[in-house]
């Protein structure tokens, strides 16, 4: 690296050698993951029975009040991706008539969207009339009303300030019903729901704003709720598609947002017992809330009862053990955590306690996989690393080798996915933080593709926030019903029976 861009890095405020190594992983790329096979029902996924889940949900209303609960919401980001077809129908002549289905589908439903009457109210403002306009076919003005910054901005809104569902006289955002959320099974410590929001810093005094409105429509109820940003230390240099570090136009190095998986350090600085990790779109109305909040606490049962166990056995290897009630911790490390702890050699007693003592000292999480229906996302595998080591691991397609046959005849084959429904436990048995950054899969970054100002570039990834991030993690996968999954994607998935009141 010569001094020019040794100088560059360093103006930018960046560490020089940590952007060493993102140039070598643009030179090396990252290594696909080596996948023994998808984990299946008996097979590292759980389907607990109803006698078991009434315990789960036990075990959790009974400790909930002493925990210090916080419910995590990546929430960055605008909205725009939503809107992807309704920009594209902007640019196309109004005289040539709807024509895409999806078009068909937006216009025809717009009167169910829980954005209506607002949209109704602006253009009223503006002399225009919903009703006639639609009459007309004068969509263009109609979608414009809906995105651009004179008619309700949802173009430049975050999702979780967007209209999502219909109460009657009123409309609910993401926001309000990760409130409603909160207050049915995320009430901890003092009687509080906490919830925190990443969010981009553009959005943040909308946010709260918002937040400081959607507290008086949950009277009785104390919040406490903090925001974050995804901090700029975690960005990542941009190269050329030739790898080498890539300069704007007004000769300044770029560093970009380094994905989800930059929210690792907004999750290290969080302070709670228990952590619930949801994706600020996948929310549903009131009535379809039962099954979300029962397989939150379930998840949350099995998390307390698996890490008080946890507790249990690493005082105990604190303390002298003999070889038989070692030999029963690491049983259930083996057949309950379903760790691998073979290392190939003849350890003695002293190492083996410590190899297992390492093995239980982590962060834990519960992680509910739905049935695979084919949504894009990622898959619950068995998973082998560097050091021959096997785990269950969440991967992305773009992690597996789309050139392997036997790779791809594996993620074929798996019959479960994540939908990012997380519960976490991050400390230790001592009550001690852990340092989440230390158990982070460094070889599970991305490399995408991206343009500025029109020209191509290479962008990196950290590795993602439940997939490389939470690699060195104890896991435990439990199937949980495919209605506890709804995120909204395009505009239409408001239209989907699972977002109509």
């Amino acid at each position: 690296m010569n001094e020019a861009l040794q100088s560059a890095i360093k103006e930018a405020g960046v560490d020089i050698a940590e952007v060493e190594k993102q140039l070598e992983y643009f030179r090396k790329g990252f290594p696909y993951l080596d996948v023994v096979r998808a984990a299946s029902i008996g097979d590292g996924i759980l389907k607990l029975d109803d006698t078991q889940i009434e315990k789960c949900i036990a075990h959790y209303e009974e400790q909930q009040s002493a925990l210090q609960v916080v419910k995590f919401v990546p929430a960055s980001g605008a909205a725009s991706r939503m809107f992807k077809k309704l920009f594209a129908y902007l640019e196309e002549d109004e005289q040539k008539g709807l024509g895409d289905p999806f078009m068909e589908k937006f216009t025809s439903g717009l009167h169910e969207f829980a954005f209506y009457e607002a949209l109704n109210e602006k253009l009223g403002q503006q002399g225009e009339s919903l009703q006639e306009l639609r009459q007309q076919g004068k969509f263009h003005k109609v979608v414009k009303g809906l995105l651009l910054e004179d008619g309700l901005n949802y173009g430049w809104l975050p999702k979780g300030l967007l209209h999502f569902h219909n109460y009657g006289d009123t409309a609910r955002t993401p926001v309000e019903e990760h409130f409603a959320e909160g207050v049915m099974y995320a009430l901890g410590a003092g009687n509080r729901v906490r919830l925190h929001f990443t969010v981009s810093p553009e959005h943040q005094q909308p946010f709260e704003d918002h937040v400081s409105e959607a507290k008086k429509g949950f009277p009785g109820h104390e919040f406490e709720v903090s925001f974050s940003q995804q901090k700029k230390s975690t960005d990542t240099i941009a190269v050329t598609p030739e790898n080498e570090p890539f300069y704007d136009e007004n000769g300044n190095l770029l560093f970009r947002p380094a994905g989800h998986g930059a929210l690792l350090e907004n999750l290290n600085d969080i302070e709670a017992d228990l952590v619930f990790i949801k994706n600020i779109d996948n929310v549903v109305p009131d009535h379809l809330k039962d099954d979300t909040v029962k397989y939150k606490k379930i998840l949350a049962g099995l998390l307390l009862e698996t890490r008080d166990q946890v507790y249990s056995y690493l005082r105990r290897l604190e303390q002298d053990i003999d070889v038989e009630e070692m030999e029963k911790i690491e049983q259930y490390a083996k057949e309950v955590l379903l760790l691998d702890l073979a290392t190939g050699d003849t350890a003695g007693p002293s190492a083996r306690k410590a190899r297992l003592f390492d093995a239980l000292n982590r962060p834990i999480r519960a992680c509910g996989m739905v049935e695979n229906t084919g949504e894009p996302g990622g898959g619950p595998f068995w998973v082998k690393d560097k050091n021959g080591k096997v785990s269950l691991q969440i991967g992305e397609t773009a992690q597996l080798n789309p050139n392997d046959p036997e790779t791809m005849a594996k993620l074929k084959s798996s019959t479960h996915f994540s939908p990012t429904d997380i519960v976490c436990s991050v400390r230790n048995f001592k009550g001690e933080k852990f340092d989440l950054l230390q158990y982070r899969d460094h070889d599970t970054g991305f490399i995408t593709e991206k343009s500025k100002s029109g020209r191509k570039l290479k962008a990196l990834e950290l590795p993602g926030l439940w997939n490389g991030s939470m690699a060195g993690w104890i896991s435990l996968f439990v199937e949980v019903p495919l209605i506890t999954f709804n995120p909204v994607k395009t505009i239409n998935d408001l239209l989907r029976l699972e977002h109509q009141g």
